[in-house]
């Protein structure tokens, strides 16, 4: 990606946090990041393609500390539970620093699932490699990686709203309140009968 686009982009971020994406117009873009309109126009057709860029960059960021979680050397079991907390916390990252951007999450998420599509199939792809994995080291006992990966999957963007908005129960003391109903649920469920003594 080239800086320019690179740059018309956080531009584009900035401006939609402050001040909407309603009120915000492609003039508006080009003056704040000191280009013409004609060289916004090579890289975006209109509004809608540049927030849809802005959508984008900030997943790329999200894939990023996901990544971190799974390359990590931790068991699968933990390395899945720090995936569930890594997830949100970034999520919330994105939302929250973004302004403006927050409550058109909100009001129209909709919008926003529209361009999360390929990173919902990038991120179930995550899990199931640690799902995989554990399953190969003996951690999980799993029949399917695939539909279990993709019920986690979905069962974690259902956490999305409430986290965001400190309305989940127990999430809003952060990790300790939660931890334990985590470990019911995901570990107990997924480990191993050997190893569910451990929790």
């Amino acid at each position: 990606m080239s800086r320019t686009r690179e740059k018309l982009i956080e531009v584009a971020r900035q401006l939609f946090a402050h001040k909407g994406v309603e009120n915000t117009t492609m003039n508006d873009i080009a003056v704040a990041s000191k280009k013409g309109r004609r060289t916004l126009y090579i890289y975006f057709k209109n509004k809608k393609g540049i927030y849809h860029a802005v959508i984008e960059s900030e997943l790329n960021k999200l894939h990023k500390s996901l990544l971190v979680v799974t390359e990590s050397a931790m068991r699968e079991d933990e390395k899945l539970l720090e995936f569930i907390y890594a997830r949100l916390d970034a999520v919330k990252e994105v939302v929250t620093r973004n302004g403006t951007l927050r409550a058109n999450f909100f009001r129209n998420i909709w919008r926003v699932e529209s361009v999360r599509k390929d990173f919902d199939a990038i991120e179930i792809q995550l899990i199931k490699a640690i799902l995989d994995s554990g399953v190969k080291n003996g951690v999980f006992e799993i029949r399917d990686t695939d539909v279990t990966a993709e019920l986690l999957h979905y069962a974690f963007k259902g956490l999305e709203v409430p986290y965001i908005r400190g309305s989940l129960i127990g999430f809003a003391h952060g990790k300790e309140g939660s931890w334990n109903a985590v470990i019911e649920l995901v570990c107990k469920g997924l480990l191993a009968k050997e190893l569910r003594v451990e929790y």
